[in-house]
């Protein structure tokens, strides 16, 4: 009996992750769009920090829950695939209702309505994240798992493309209203959650049904484990993973402690930043107080914020436009010249990107052509798709190299469970970065946000230096099995 895991047709690798470009269409709607909704809806500086916190602590309660149980989960759809369908069919919903949250106005506050749906979006995606990691890890061999992260990095990417330029595809090409009072939701804002909430469920289901999961008695002999091993995951408490964790995990910690404080602070504070460094607009018309005192935000204010909330979403495609590109190089790069390497130099270049906001400001206005259609903005929102070059190839390595350097790591039986445990190290640092971003915006700053952009940068920096220290420990599965008795 042939007890090497079968390599993978590319075809059946892209099938594997394919669902997780709707998720990642999806969590990019929500990216360049919950700050502009939010704010829309009365939320300051400040506290959009503080509500963003919604995310990394979904991620921190739900993916090890998840990761548990999916280890342990075998029925008619498999082992992993049960949580991703589930995952998706909550989160379209949440996708749904949120930006419909004025409707729910007799219920409660708006922005308290917008508050729950952002909760049960993240609570929703992070079901379906980890059970997508972890399936990479159970259907691709060793000699393929570069390949089978770089193609998972690729689609999540061109899922992020076309998310982040939804909204405003919808304003220039269809003709939707991109600017909304304060208390309402843009309508280009809406309807691109409609759109999103469609693909998201369309790609899931495509995984579901075009991957075939592995029978127990296949994936134990191919992981080197016996049948009873590989579905009795729980017999080790949590804690105790948690404590015995894999030195290359703790390793890992640090650098993902570093690059994803960075990217929540890019997520939460580039439309405030763009929108006063380049659309020179005053901090004062960010503050709700100050707002309510004069009654009524400007014309101009108002369409600025507009143009800015939706170059949000081109500034974030194009890092995802050059993190797909980059993805498709990434695993030849790995195997050519070290996952360290190419890990610590894409963090690097993702660093400087961010600090480079500061010198691309240029007020003049310049008439641009998208191909899809012309808009007339300032000469350094042109500028700032410069940077977007580094951020995209330090996306593309964070959403790779960890998951490819861990991976070897870690016992086959307990993958999804350590999977979970590790996505503390996303969590936790963007749970730190949003309870101090905004006071440090607020109190260190004065509410200039681009500076808290240049914050970003030296963190990404200080990943890429914590890379340089990392242990790649390549566990096979047999040792897993020695280690477990």
């Amino acid at each position: 009996m042939n007890k090497t895991q079968p390599t993978l047709p590319f075809w059946q690798i892209w099938n594997v992750s394919f669902g997780f470009l709707g998720v990642q269409f999806g969590f990019a709607l929500q990216n360049a769009n919950v700050s502009r909704i939010l704010s829309d809806l009365g939320a300051d500086l400040h506290s959009l920090a503080l509500f963003w916190l919604v995310a990394p602590i979904m991620g921190l309660i739900i993916q090890p829950i998840v990761g548990s149980a999916s280890d342990r989960t075998w029925n008619r759809l498999g082992r992993r695939r049960p949580f991703i369908l589930a995952g998706a069919i909550a989160a379209a919903i949440g996708m749904l209702l949120m930006p419909n949250a004025p409707l729910f106005v007799t219920l409660m506050a708006p922005m308290l309505f917008g508050a729950m749906m952002l909760a049960l979006m993240d609570a929703s995606f992070n079901v379906c994240f980890q059970p997508f990691r972890s399936l990479v890890s159970d259907m691709v061999p060793a000699s393929q798992r570069n390949a089978g992260y770089s193609v998972q990095a690729l689609l999540i990417n061109i899922g992020a493309v076309i998310g982040s330029l939804l909204p405003f595809i919808l304003t220039n090409v269809v003709g939707l209203d991109n600017t909304a009072a304060l208390g309402e939701v843009a309508p280009s804002v809406v309807w691109a959650f409609y759109i999103g909430a469609t693909v998201l469920l369309g790609t899931v289901i495509w995984t579901v049904i075009r991957t075939k999961e592995y029978a127990p008695e296949d994936y134990a002999r191919y992981k080197g484990l016996n049948v009873d091993d590989a579905t009795q995951a729980e017999k080790t408490p949590f804690w105790t993973l948690v404590k015995t964790m894999p030195d290359t995990m703790k390793q890992l910690a640090v650098v993902q402690f570093f690059s994803w404080f960075a990217l929540y602070i890019m997520w939460v504070y580039t439309m405030p930043a763009i929108t006063q460094h380049i659309w020179n607009i005053d901090k004062q018309w960010f503050d709700p107080a100050y707002i309510a005192s004069v009654g009524s935000m400007p014309e101009f204010v108002v369409a600025a914020k507009g143009a800015a909330g939706d170059w949000v979403g081109i500034l974030f495609a194009a890092y995802s436009v050059f993190a797909a590109v980059f993805s498709v190089f990434l695993a030849r790069l790995a195997d050519g010249f070290g996952r360290k390497t190419i890990y610590a130099g894409s963090l690097l270049l993702g660093g400087i990107g961010y600090i480079s906001f500061l010198f691309f400001q240029d007020l003049e206005a310049v008439h641009v052509n998208l191909l899809i259609t012309e808009v007339t903005v300032p000469q350094g929102a042109v500028n700032l798709v410069i940077p977007m070059i580094g951020v995209g190839i330090a996306w593309a390595a964070i959403l790779a190299m960890p998951y490819a350097m861990l991976a070897g790591s870690l016992p086959a039986e307990k993958t999804g469970v350590y999977m979970g445990i590790f996505n503390f190290t996303v969590a936790i640092p963007q749970i730190v970065a949003g309870l101090t971003a905004g006071w440090i915006l607020s109190s260190l700053f004065d509410n200039t946000a681009i500076n808290i952009i240049l914050v970003a940068g030296v963190s990404m920096i200080c990943g890429a230096i914590a890379v340089l220290f990392v242990r790649e420990n390549e566990l096979n599965s047999q040792q897993a099995v020695d280690k477990e008795l």
